[in-house]
């Protein structure tokens, strides 16, 4: 649950990042797909601390 809200928050940050920049529709795109991997990552760190404190 948490990767998946991390990609939908990070492809709404980095679309929005790009937009303000004035880019076209692949930098927004782009932005979008790198900021979304991104959260996916830092989301996954997190639910595999808290699987881990939780089940110790």
């Amino acid at each position: 649950m948490i990767v998946i809200s991390g990609a939908i928050l990070g492809a709404v940050i980095g679309g929005y990042t790009a937009y303000k920049r004035s880019g076209n529709r692949l930098d927004i795109a782009q932005y979008a797909a790198g900021y979304a991997l991104a959260f996916v990552v830092v989301g996954l760190i997190v639910t595999v601390v808290i699987d881990r404190i939780l089940s110790a």
